[in-house]
């Protein structure tokens, strides 16, 4: 195993700990227009002028949101096998080419969810439209830990890739 391996996988470990923390937390739209609200993917919650946080799911759950999630969770997985893959390589050095590809269908799940969540923001309660945030919302802490756990896993897909070129 080689320096461009451990940080190949020092990396991929970072973006899947963002990932993980970003579907863990519902801050990806939020507002303090009339109380505090922050939206997540599977799950909305409102803290009007100091009274008691109140969390609910949406029903219905809005289809480009779960797909979203679905990407995400399935990038995560696809990540941490990675890893696994990273480490043992250093014992057999074939599994290498696995790692890289799963790590690049991460990036590509990563990818197509950030592509789709801007899609939901037509939803009532936000009032905007495809791609278009209204004025008084605004992204939050668990999308701006995905995009940059989407940013981590395209590097670590880099130094991924450079350990995996032939040797001539």
């Amino acid at each position: 195993m080689d320096k461009l391996s451990i940080i190949s996988g020092a990396l991929f470990l970072a973006a899947d700990i963002f990932a993980v923390m970003s579907l863990a937390m519902p801050y990806w739209i939020v507002s303090t227009i009339g109380g505090d609200t922050s939206i997540g993917l599977l799950k909305t919650c409102l803290n009007v002028h100091g009274r008691p946080e109140i969390c609910f799911s949406p029903k219905p759950i809005r289809g480009e949101w779960l797909l979203t999630f679905i990407c995400i969770l399935a990038g995560i997985l696809l990540v941490t096998v990675t890893i696994i893959l990273l480490a043992v390589s250093y014992w057999k050095y074939s599994v290498m080419k696995y790692a890289r590809w799963l790590g690049f269908m991460a990036m590509i799940l990563f990818c197509l969810a950030a592509v789709i969540f801007p899609i939901g923001f037509n939803m009532d309660q936000i009032g905007g439209e495809p791609y278009q945030l209204p004025n008084n919302f605004q992204v939050g802490i668990s999308y701006i830990f995905f995009v940059l756990a989407l940013w981590i896993t395209v590097i670590s897909e880099l130094f991924a890739g450079k350990v995996c070129l032939p040797h001539f």
